[in-house]
């Protein structure tokens, strides 16, 4: 802005002292200070605003002048409500440099130039960004010249002095500032991530403020660049795939102008999203066509065939076939929306409402959580390949074909570890009437065991569902065992075995204290060794002897029997 718009506006009440001729000056920013040499917090073409506390004396003018004309200030203003009358020895001072003087009423609080310069200025600054950000946007769209979202965000750093961050919808940092401070740590991105989807939910419209330590985040969605903020689609149906802007500054009482360039900012990033997505296509198509012929019952040699055609997109560079695993995902909403999620049957929980297509969601979603699940370098690199069918996605997912150990393992995919980073993020944007559940196979070698390999996943995943949580997965190695058998006992069923077994023992624990509940946790694990439990538990053997006889009385049950063993270890299990 141009020192002569200062006295153009009447809610300032400024009177121009001297420097008329200087008057088309730029103001760049306003500082207030009462500091005798104030030059180390002056960087050039300021708006100084002093209370004149530094004069003590008509020979302070001349050096306090001097050090502001050296600084490259725009000009002065002096407050009249100590001194009154802003004193003549400033006047001819500023007038023997050159420096515009203005008078400030009493009546004016520093505040309000203050606010009044930064809003003006930072009006500015965006309306040249928003030029910027435009043209950047025009050559992103017609080829990827523009460099990606971390251009534009290098540009809110310079130009507006704004850290923002891409996130995706589980916390991952997609794009972020290269200079200006430290990153956005892991957790930070999670919070940030589970806070904007529990706000989305909501229908509240962005941008959404978040308070992380002593710091404000607003947070602004990325939507694809087809869709509009008046969008009719039911939020569900997107909120798991859309990428979110967070600013390191708080937003809510930005101007309109700040507002519409940042959401233009939104609109440039989501086409780099389109573009990423379109990418994805050629790995669809082959998961699909992969998925079709294991469906269909194909010749192995066929699936091996296309196999070979997939290997080397989703491996640039192997030398030979990889090995594969395979994770099912399913996304279910409740219709009535209401109540905690919980084991549910197979075909009665998370039925689809609002026309919303359970399969794609579930696609985008497992897109996401599989990005990068074995590379070590900064950049993500999709090699995964994902389909959907129904209500459920299919990842293929390629692994360096490496010999399994002795004793079983292999290198892959671990149910737990897909879902440790982003529980907490899902789980906000699922509310309360959403689950997500995972199925992890293990690693096959052939195409012969592919279709194995999708029947086990498709198990663990139905494990996973029997469990309660949002958010849950299983993996192929608990389908050897009674993990597999006890989500599937109905809960009657469930609840009266355990009464039967547990409630007594619980009973006598209140009553006296004996502690035979864990007693009997720590015998059974110790595979009924008197020795190891009674270490184990510091105890003397003969106590030990006197509590199971006692669980014994008390049940009806003999612990040295296997049956009555195995019964009391279900009855823990399923507690």
């Amino acid at each position: 802005m141009r020192l002569r718009a200062l006295l153009d506006t009447d809610a300032l009440g400024l009177k121009l002292l001297g420097g008329e001729d200087e008057l088309d000056r730029t103001v760049r920013g306003v500082m207030t200070t009462d500091l005798r040499d104030p030059s180390r917090y002056l960087s050039g073409g300021e708006l100084v605003l002093t209370g004149l506390a530094w004069r003590r004396g008509a020979t302070d003018s001349e050096p306090f002048v001097r050090i502001l004309v050296q600084a490259g200030v725009a000009a002065l203003a002096a407050g009249e409500a100590e001194l009154g009358d802003v004193p003549e020895d400033l006047v001819q001072a500023c007038a023997r440099h050159r420096l515009p003087l203005f008078a400030v009423h009493e009546s004016v609080a520093f505040a309000t130039i203050t606010e009044h310069v930064v809003r003006q200025v930072s009006g500015e600054r965006a309306g040249d960004l928003a030029a910027v950000v435009d043209r950047h946007r025009r050559m992103m769209t017609s080829g990827p010249a523009g460099g990606g979202p971390d251009v534009v965000l290098d540009l809110l750093g310079s130009d507006l002095d704004l850290r923002a961050w891409v996130l995706s919808p589980t916390g991952r940092l997609i794009a972020g500032p290269k200079a200006g401070g430290p990153g956005l740590p892991a957790e930070a991105c999670a919070k940030l991530a589970a806070e904007h989807l529990a706000a989305a939910r909501t229908g509240r419209r962005g941008p959404h403020r978040m308070i992380l330590g002593s710091t404000t985040y607003s947070l602004f969605p990325i939507r694809s660049s087809g869709r509009s903020p008046q969008d009719s689609r039911d939020v569900r149906e997107t909120v798991l795939s859309d990428w979110l802007l967070a600013v390191e500054a708080d937003a809510g009482d930005w101007a309109e102008e700040r507002l519409d360039l940042l959401h233009g900012v939104t609109q440039l990033i989501a086409v780099e999203r389109d573009r990423r997505d379109a990418a994805r296509t050629v790995r669809r198509r082959l998961a699909q066509e992969v998925l079709e012929l294991v469906q269909t019952g194909a010749a192995p040699a066929e699936i091996a065939a296309r196999l070979r055609v997939a290997a080397p997109v989703l491996l640039p560079g192997l030398g030979t076939a990889p090995h594969w695993q395979v994770v099912v995902a399913r996304v279910e909403w409740d219709e009535a929306g209401s109540g905690p999620a919980g084991p549910s049957a197979e075909d009665g929980g998370g039925r689809r409402v609002g026309g919303i297509e359970a399969g794609p969601v579930a696609q985008s979603l497992l897109e996401e959580i599989l990005v990068d699940p074995l590379a070590t370098g900064p950049e993500p690199s999709d090699r995964i390949a994902v389909a959907h069918t129904g209500d459920e996605a299919i990842a293929l997912v390629p692994l360096p074909a490496v010999s399994t150990e002795h004793d079983g393992s292999e290198t892959g995919i671990l149910a737990d570890a897909l879902l440790a980073s982003v529980r907490d993020p899902l789980s906000a944007g699922l509310d309360d009437d959403g689950r997500v559940t995972l199925g992890v196979s293990a690693a096959v070698h052939s195409a012969e065991g592919l279709h194995g390999a999708l029947e086990e996943a498709r198990h663990a995943r139905r494990v996973a569902a029997a469990r309660p949580g949002r958010v849950c997965a299983a993996g192929h190695h608990e389908l050897a065992s009674h993990v597999l058998l006890l989500p599937f006992v109905p809960d009657d069923v469930r609840r009266a075995f355990t009464a039967r077994l547990l409630d007594p023992l619980r009973d006598y624990d209140r009553r006296h204290r004996a502690e035979l509940i864990p007693t009997l946790e720590a015998f059974l694990e110790c595979d009924g060794s008197w020795t190891r439990c009674a270490s184990r538990l510091h105890l003397h053997v003969n106590t030990l002897r006197y509590r199971v006889g006692r669980i014994e009385q008390l049940t009806s049950r003999d612990l040295s029997r296997l049956e009555d063993k195995l019964d009391f270890f279900l009855a823990l299990r399923m507690s």
